[in-house]
């Protein structure tokens, strides 16, 4: 038999093996080739305006690699010690280590490459459709188009041509370093049982428990006033470190506790499901906890950040509307009036609301409290010396204070995390030469001007006699940019984008305090909607990639454990009996570390969302959804796996 004939039959036997790895490595390539397309296509920085779409994609294309050949290698790594008990075939029939290096080139070359074109065929044909989802959630209107870039073409060979080299590389190395007898251990070796649990793994399994809740806990009182400047990145660090440790300590001991709890329960009685799942999971875990740790701590980076960009573009719309309480802000009244005889030319129907806008200084020690920041970091903000906008109750419709009464408008939740605000107490504003007492009543839900004017601190609302005596009595040493705000809403909401355009005509969106709603929501869906964009895919890379290297996980325990289904098998077990203790065993082989990184991103999320947006829930349980869907199919995948493996048992 020649070499050439050895390639073909090894390349026939081993495609069934290989067809998820082409298909993974086939998505990799194709995805990478349309990033870099995307990169490449004149037309994206034209469409996504300043937020430069095609520096996004080239970051993002750099992180793909790293994924992508992370993945290659470990798969690579799998594959080539499945097969060395056929590697020490080869040598014990005669051929040499070179040759064995040279069969297993070729036959890396042919599906590698074959791969790799089918892939970059793949990326050309969606890199249209890629682009239309790009132009959705930017929500830019341009035509999409259909284009070839050679730049792309070239830069995806190089890129994968290295990975190859690196693969071959550590082929090299492998059949180098064993000798004929190591090539009949390797895979006996290569995953290690735990035969009996010991007291120290049960310490080590609570004690893993434990550091999760810890990190949880800390990450509860993140952004709260209780870490703030040194302490905050310190606790961030600390939030990490126990997580992730206490992850892989689960996967160390803790599976193997609860488990064993189980079993003793059981006392002794295990039928057929309980040793195919419970006693598989129990001694394959402890081996695989780095892996798993991996995995689950990316899977739940992954989740975290599509649900904060998802939470981002959910909430663009809300949050422009709860920074700018009118269709337009503009903080002066000629300028209004301009604005407003355009619309009147362009038949725009309007409603006008004006402010007169007062700064005061006050005293706000009785009502907040701003915690003191650590190290060479100086308190700016003292309470006891603030600077406040102050509104007249006849600007608010709807309130009506007494002369002694104050209250807050203008509710910010995000300030509130590092400032606690009481619920009443005093206050003193102080004018040039006087001050006044007044009783501080709380927040009302109202925004009456915009939050950029504010500096996203509360506005004061107090009786308008209150309000004159303070106008009257202004300290000269304040100064205030903003005397005036102007509202204008639009009576249709159809005619909001033409407005819009007249906005623009007049180049007021280019003023200091010159806001439209409509442009704050469109500019937030572009800037949110290519992050989610990027993140999106990313995320798509690593769950497909993550999920084939469980899979082939799942491959080499089948193989692996196929003598036990042999004697199960002649013992009278059908295939329908032991089907059911695989499908118990994925579900906890894929589950523990979904549900693990689907806890992590929750507690992530929770500690820091109203950064990001105004809406949590939805967002992330849709992200959850669809992670967890898509993550799922491959645990199906194992099952058939494993159906087909049994089958051939007997």
């Amino acid at each position: 038999m020649t070499i050439n004939q050895i390639i073909y039959r090894n390349l026939k036997k081993n495609l069934k093996h290989y067809y998820l790895y082409i298909f993974a490595l086939v998505f990799s390539v194709g995805l990478y080739f349309a990033f870099v397309t995307l990169q490449y296509d004149p037309a994206l920085d034209q469409t996504t305006g300043t937020i430069k779409g095609a520096a996004g994609l080239k970051a993002s294309s750099v992180l793909l690699v790293g994924i992508v050949s992370v993945f290659l290698l470990y798969a690579n790594n799998l594959f080539i010690k499945r097969r060395s008990k056929e590697i020490g075939l080869f040598q014990l029939i005669g051929l040499t280590k070179g040759a064995i290096f040279r069969i297993l080139s070729v036959e890396n070359l042919i599906l590698y490459f074959g791969s790799m074109l089918v892939g970059i065929f793949l990326g050309f044909s969606v890199s249209r459709f890629i682009m239309l989802i790009l132009f959705k959630l930017t929500r830019v209107e341009a035509v999409a188009t259909l284009r070839f870039s050679p730049e792309a073409l070239v830069q995806t060979v190089i890129v994968f041509s290295a990975i190859y080299g690196l693969i071959m590389l550590m082929n090299g190395l492998f059949i180098k370093r064993q000798s004929i007898l190591s090539l009949f251990h390797v895979q006996s070796t290569a995953q290690q049982r735990v035969k009996k649990m010991t007291p120290f793994q049960a310490v080590i399994g609570l004690f893993g428990i434990g550091l999760i809740l810890f990190g949880y806990y800390l990450s509860s009182k993140l952004f709260s006033s209780e870490f703030l400047g040194n302490q905050l990145a310190v606790a961030m660090l600390t939030i990490l470190a126990s997580v992730i440790l206490g992850s892989y300590l689960f996967y160390k001991g803790s599976v193997s506790f609860i488990f064993n709890m189980i079993r003793k329960q059981k006392g002794g009685y295990l039928n057929v499901n309980d040793v195919l799942s419970l006693s598989s999971i129990m001694f394959r875990m402890k081996s695989n906890s780095f892996l798993l740790t991996v995995i689950t701590t990316l899977s739940a980076l992954a989740i975290g950040l599509l649900s904060l960009s998802y939470i981002s573009y959910y909430s663009a719309e809300k949050t422009a509307e709860d920074n700018i309480p009118h269709h337009f802000a503009i903080p002066n009244s000629e300028d209004a009036q301009l604005f407003t005889d355009a619309l009147a030319e362009a038949d725009i129907e309007y409603t006008m609301t004006h402010v007169d806008l007062l700064e005061s200084k006050a005293y706000l020690s009785n009502i907040l409290s701003v915690p003191e920041f650590d190290g060479d970091i100086q308190v700016k903000f003292s309470p006891d010396d603030v600077k406040i906008m102050v509104l007249s109750e006849d600007e608010i419709e709807g309130l009506d204070l007494m002369y002694s009464e104050m209250v807050f408008v203008n509710r910010v939740e995000m300030l509130e995390k590092i400032i606690s605000f009481k619920d009443s107490g005093q206050v003193t504003l102080y004018g040039e030469k006087s001050s006044l007492n007044l009783t501080y009543n709380g927040f009302k839900d109202i925004t009456a001007i915009s939050t950029r004017l504010t500096g996203a601190f509360p506005v004061a609302v107090v009786d308008q006699k209150v309000y004159e005596e303070l106008a009257l009595d202004k300290d000269p040493e304040i100064e205030q940019q903003f005397t005036e705000y102007v509202g204008i809403n639009i009576k249709d909401g159809k005619n909001v984008k033409a407005a819009d355009e007249v906005f623009h005509e007049l180049d007021l969106n280019q003023r200091a305090g010159y806001e439209s709603r409509y442009a704050e929501g469109m500019y937030q869906k572009q800037l949110h909607g290519l992050t989610m964009f990027i993140v999106g895919f990313l995320g798509l890379a690593f769950l497909i990639t993550s999920g084939c290297i469980l899979y082939f996980k799942q491959m080499d325990e089948s193989e692996d454990e196929k003598p036990s289904y042999t004697i199960l098998r002649k013992l009278g077990f059908t295939q329908p009996d032991l089907i059911k203790g695989i499908r118990i065993k994925q579900l906890f082989n894929f589950g523990i570390p979904l549900i693990l990184g689907l806890s992590h991103s929750y507690f992530a999320v929770k500690s820091g969302w109203f950064f990001f947006g105004s809406e949590m829930v939805t967002p992330m349980v849709i992200v959850m959804l669809i992670y967890t869907g898509l993550y799922s199919v491959f645990g199906v995948l194992s099952v058939l796996y494993y159906k087909r493996v049994i089958k051939d048992a007997l």
